[in-house]
């Protein structure tokens, strides 16, 4: 056995991973629940990619291993934006607390 064959039966076991999350995207039952799910997707999939990016030599998936390990950040933070009631760390919703600011919303007035 090569260590390409043992890259390989490792990326079989992720995928068994990746299934395994399918299950808990369906099943839920919170949301919390779901988003976990599609993390471990995301880690998997990188996970995945790499090791076939390892074991064929190829090194343009690489590429693809970035784009979704940056897809899966945005989903969390998206997923955190909108799962809090008053979007509480959101920075639209937060005021800048500047000297000047105070005066400038006076002066609109």
């Amino acid at each position: 056995m090569t260590l390409a064959d043992g890259l390989f039966i490792l990326a079989l076991l992720l995928l068994l991973t990746i299934a395994a999350s399918l299950w808990r995207i369906h099943a839920g039952p919170r949301q919390v629940d779901r988003m976990m799910g599609a993390q471990l997707i995301g880690t998997g999939g990188v996970a995945l990619v790499l090791l076939l990016a390892a074991a064929t030599g190829d090194s343009t998936k690489l590429d693809v291993a970035i784009v979704l390990a940056l897809l899966a950040a945005f989903a969390a933070l998206a997923f955190a934006k909108t799962a809090s009631r008053d979007a509480s760390g959101d920075p639209e919703n937060v005021r800048p607390e500047v000297e000047g600011f105070k005066a400038d919303e006076e002066d609109r007035r």
